[in-house]
């Protein structure tokens, strides 16, 4: 029996540009064919895509990815890889393991420890009880072992945080530009790319100085001036833009249409639905996240680093608690925010697609072409007209199987 799915007569996004009118023959967890007319393989499963668009599956380029059921929610919306920024060792290789091994989530990719100094950010979480306590980087001598315990712990990549306590709302020590750029060269030693934590203008100047390939923040803490969107372009690094968790902090958080809207609502988190309200009716100023700093800087520091050159990678900062941005709905607010800071919608899926599937090298994914996997997103209408036609999703495949939406996670898998 055939295990082909054959989709007939969809427009394709193939990652950068729209291909009108494609039939693509997936086979055996890959896209084995892209064209205007292919014959139906016999015994292949058919679905129409007249009237449809095509997709490759969105990466989430910035998650903290703690449970199986985020990975779950990131699938459900169109997410089919996750990049953890940050993470518990074991939880986060558990949770990896897990999302190689099925269908029914995410894909997924880890930093696990991240790279900052002693009682600097996030430490304020172990103090509450959030975090458990883990290892610091005091200087440039230590950078080797750290990246080295990163490795052996499973890293994918390398997180750095570079924060002084602007974010917080409080005062925090900061690593030396020699020990950031040690960190950078240590990893670069051992094939590990590096994103740094840069909410901050100061941040981002120590992080490009000092290497880092990836800004996970774009600065955000006043208007960005001409030298410095210029010097990150000169410096080669790549920026992911994360602004919902901004716009969290005002009652202008995306996540609050998203959660009406009657195409994601029946498949938004319940306990998550709940929450929502309480979180409305938080004085926004005192919700946990990001203090002192503005959507609007970040989105336009971004835009303008994109028109010179600057990939740029869509991403949630994805968490959870008091903050309304969470894993999957939460990305279609990303990209909707993108494009009303100035991004064509069809810029905006390629920040989703094949940009951070070059950043952080994943050549397996992040296109529609014959050969990659088969991470697809089909659509009613075109995105690329209306991003928000990207709430539509008529189907999702996770290498080639077709994913069932309205399946749950047993609740013992949740604990």
């Amino acid at each position: 029996m055939s295990t082909a799915t054959f989709i007939r007569q969809a427009a394709v996004f193939d990652g950068t540009r729209l291909l009108p009118a494609q039939d693509v023959l997936i086979d055996d967890g890959t896209i084995a064919a892209v064209a205007p007319a292919l014959a139906v393989p016999p015994g292949a499963t058919v679905v129409d895509g007249a009237g449809k668009t095509l997709l490759p599956g969105l990466i989430d380029s910035h998650t903290h990815t703690t449970h199986v059921g985020q990975l779950r929610q990131s699938l459900v919306f169109g997410v089919t890889t996750e990049l953890c920024m940050g993470g518990e060792p074991e939880t986060s290789r558990r949770l990896r393991a897990l999302a190689r091994s099925r269908d029914d989530l995410a894909d997924l990719r880890i930093a696990t420890v991240g790279a900052t100094a002693p009682h600097g950010h996030p430490n304020q979480l172990v103090e509450i009880g959030m975090l458990k306590p883990f290892p610091t980087v005091a200087g440039p001598e230590h950078a080797d072992a750290f990246v080295a315990d990163r490795v052996a712990d499973g890293a994918d990549h390398l997180k750095i945080f570079i924060e002084d306590g602007t974010v917080a709302g409080r005062p925090m020590p900061t690593m030396s530009d020699e020990t950031v750029a040690a960190l950078v060269t240590a990893a670069h030693e051992r094939g590990l790319r590096t994103a740094a934590h840069t909410w901050t203008r100061s941040a981002v100047r120590q992080a490009i100085a000092c290497g880092v390939d990836i800004l996970a923040h774009p600065p955000s803490d006043g208007p960005s001036d001409q030298d410095l969107i210029e010097a990150v372009a000169a410096a080669g690094a790549i920026v992911v833009a994360t602004l919902p968790p901004l716009a969290g902090m005002s009652n202008a958080s995306p996540e609050f249409e998203l959660a009406q809207d009657l195409r994601l609502r029946p498949y938004a988190d319940p306990e998550w639905m709940a929450g929502l309200d309480r979180i409305h009716a938080i004085e926004p100023g005192k919700r946990m996240g990001p203090l002192g700093v503005r959507t609007s800087d970040a989105a336009d520091a971004a835009v303008r680093m994109f028109r010179i050159g600057v990939p740029l990678l869509a991403g949630t900062d994805g968490t959870g608690g008091d903050h309304p941005t969470t894993h999957g709905i939460s990305y279609h607010g990303e990209l909707d925010l993108l494009v009303h800071a100035g991004l064509t919608p069809a810029e905006a899926l390629t920040a989703a697609t094949a940009a951070p599937a070059d950043a952080f090298g994943l050549d397996d994914r992040g296109r529609v072409a014959p050969g990659l996997r088969a991470d697809l997103v089909l659509v009613n209408g075109s995105p690329l007209s209306d991003i928000s036609a990207l709430r539509d999703i008529t189907a999702i495949w996770r290498r080639g199987i077709r994913v069932n939406r309205s399946a749950q996670i047993p609740a013992e898998e949740l604990v």
